[in-house]
């Protein structure tokens, strides 16, 4: 067991323990959405990219995904998985860490507060990958999720920094966008696809960057493989909008014809394809948890909360909570 997941266990312990003796504490949660952008679409803005077929550089790509260990009404354990997936030519490498989250609180507030730890952990990794790894002026960083920077649910602002002191193409990838729409409330993205002429194109800009709302990126669309019907949002960091969206996008189709995720940029894929953790994994840190709750004298009354919200699981022959629950596709 590594030390930090000896830490969650522990502060497990004390979470789970205030919460049987006090009860959980109640009140509003902030709510703290995507501002939806609404924008009339414009055909000119339409520009070609060009298909490369190679790239003399690395796309590193970051991404975590959550589980469910144990969960009840009021009260969850959770265990995040964050990976970075390095691409070069044919040559993958690729690291993960994982941490154990506990959260008292409705499934809402566990919700939002997933979201939070999920962009706080992508953002540590990508900091530690960027200023350990032999990255070089031209590399590409893409993240998953819109290009918020700042604040809670957003990417750390020294990440950004890092990345444009070191010359690294920062640019989030987002694997869908509710927020965009056109002027009559339509899906953005599906409307600039009707719009394009060309077989692989990016829209740019929907938006542009507005760090005081903390959108550090313009937003584009791209298509980024003439065989797949998928487009994605993707947002350019400000300090890369002097040079032109194609000349920066272009690369992405060297890395985007995977037939596992074709028109995705495969170290994305990657990325969220090792942050499934095992079955086998998640049993080992069931039992942990269970152990853990078991020296605290917390086990037996917990596991009676647990009950008391999973009969419809079990009517789902669901036995174990990460067999059905699997937070953050949609976050």
């Amino acid at each position: 067991m590594n030390n930090r997941i000896g830490e969650d266990l522990t502060e497990m312990g004390k979470k789970l323990s205030l919460y049987v003796d006090k009860g959980r504490a109640t009140g509003a949660v902030e709510v703290r959405e995507e501002p939806v952008i609404a924008v009339k679409p414009d055909k000119s803005l339409i520009k070609p990219l060009k298909k490369i077929n190679g790239f003399d550089g690395h796309f590193l790509a970051v991404d975590c995904s959550t589980r469910t260990l144990k969960r009840a009404n009021n009260w969850g354990i959770y265990v995040l998985r964050v990976v970075n997936a390095v691409v070069k030519g044919r040559d993958i490498d690729w690291s993960y860490n994982e941490r154990i989250y506990t959260i008292v609180g409705d499934s809402y507030m566990r919700y939002r507060f997933l979201g939070d730890a999920r962009v706080e952990l992508e953002s540590e990794m990508a900091l530690d990958v960027v200023r350990r790894r032999n990255v070089h002026d031209g590399d590409y960083l893409l993240l998953d999720g819109p290009s918020n920077f700042g604040g809670a649910r957003k990417f750390r602002v020294s990440l950004y920094e890092e990345c444009k002191e070191q010359g690294i193409n920062l640019l989030a990838v987002s694997k869908q966008s509710p927020m965009l729409h056109d002027e009559k409330g339509r899906d953005f993205m599906a409307t600039a696809f009707v719009l394009s002429p060309y077989p692989l194109w990016v829209y740019h800009p929907v938006t542009t960057a507005n760090t005081d709302k903390h959108l550090y990126g313009d937003v584009a669309i791209v298509k980024l493989c003439e065989g797949s019907p998928r487009v994605f949002r993707c947002d350019i960091m400000e300090y890369l909008t002097a040079r032109k969206a194609e000349e920066i996008l272009s690369p992405l189709t060297s890395i985007s014809e995977d037939p596992r995720c074709l028109g995705y940029p495969v170290s994305l894929w990657l990325a969220h394809d090792f942050s499934a953790p095992s079955d086998a994994k998640l049993f080992h840190y069931c039992e942990q948890v269970e152990r853990a709750l078991f020296d605290a004298g917390l086990l037996d009354v917990l596991q009676r909360e647990e009950l008391s919200c999973s009969f419809a699981d079990e009517l789902h022959g669901i036995r174990y909570a990460f067999q059905r629950e699997w937070w953050g596709d949609y976050i």
